[in-house]
């Protein structure tokens, strides 16, 4: 069963080549032209153990929005593309992860309903150059098109990189629990709404 995804995504501001692969080893090749991002992609990768290949340019001298957004859309569609008829998997992730003084926690369905409930403290200011509030655009584009339920919450911290670091890897760690696969499972047909 190949668990694998290649998107391409072409707009007036972005243009984004994206291939993952759920059951990797977290082998990453990362270029977004914006730092910040790209290392919160490969960090990403690893703890969730999905290989990631993206290639991502925009209008990166106007603002990093549109490409930030782009980048979450495109990942999300990737990851619902990979699932296929998301036959086998434990569909619930979890977790809770510290980093220094930062504490987030992650809680995943991939039920097919899309919402996300995001509370980064309402924090505002910038890592180097890259707009802390962008993390909640890049995890509202990855939720709204992976179609799923995502709750991403910042429980504690005050030092804006920890926080962003520590909101990445929960939700990488909560969606490499929640893709992967039961073997109980894999007999039981997949079911279309809600259980």
């Amino acid at each position: 069963m190949s668990r694998k995804a290649l998107i391409k995504r072409e707009t007036k501001e972005t243009q984004i080549e994206l291939s993952i692969n759920l059951d990797g080893t977290g082998k990453h090749k990362v270029d977004t032209q914006v730092g910040f991002l790209s290392h919160m992609l490969e960090s990403f990768s690893f703890h969730s153990m999905i290989d990631l290949e993206i290639m991502a340019t925009g209008d990166v001298h106007v603002s990093h929005h549109h490409l930030v957004e782009d980048v979450g859309i495109v990942l999300g569609l990737a990851v619902k593309e990979a699932l296929g008829d998301k036959r086998g998997i434990k569909r619930f992730g979890y977790s809770i992860i510290p980093m220094d003084e930062a504490l987030a926690m992650c809680s995943i369905d991939l039920s097919g309903r899309p919402l996300l409930f995001y509370d980064d403290f309402g924090l505002r200011g910038k890592i180097t150059n890259f707009d802390f509030e962008l993390m909640g655009e890049f995890f509202k584009g990855f939720t709204l098109s992976a179609g799923i339920t995502m709750h991403l919450k910042a429980l504690a911290g005050h030092n804006l990189h920890h926080i962003a670091e520590c909101l990445t890897k929960s939700f990488a760690i909560a969606l490499k629990e929640a893709v992967s696969i039961d073997p109980r499972r894999l007999e039981v047909p997949s079911t279309k709404g809600a259980i």
